[in-house]
């Protein structure tokens, strides 16, 4: 699936890396602990989260994702914004609560994967 198919089930705005947004994604997780994050997942392009934090970022980009959806309305601020366009992460933000999006995005085939490829 396309982030910007993402946008549109989640009625999502851009915040940074519209350009990027033709870029396919296949699975998606939500965790407001980035520890977790960097723990457990692996092979997932996007995140979604409430948590307004530069360390989100960060993590979104060492863990190689494409997308980070904040929800809930948050806004990140400036400085994440700009470090999600020096990493060519596209942040978009929704009014859905986590658990919403999560189900919007499972339903249409977005699921983690194990270790053996299954979901």
């Amino acid at each position: 699936m396309k982030i910007k198919e993402i946008r549109d089930l989640l009625g999502a705005e851009v915040l940074a890396g519209e350009e990027n947004l033709e870029n396919d994604v296949t699975s998606a997780c939500c965790s407001d602990m980035m520890s977790d994050v960097l723990a457990y997942v692996k092979d997932q392009g996007v995140l979604i989260t409430g948590l307004i934090n530069p360390q989100v970022i960060r993590t979104a980009n060492m863990m190689d994702m494409l997308c980070v959806v904040f929800v809930r309305s948050k806004t990140p601020t400036d400085e994440m914004l700009e470090l999600a366009n020096e990493c060519g992460i596209v942040v978009m933000k929704s009014d859905k609560r986590a658990f919403e999006a999560s189900g919007i995005l499972y339903s249409n085939g977005f699921a983690p994967k194990t270790e053996d490829g299954n979901v």
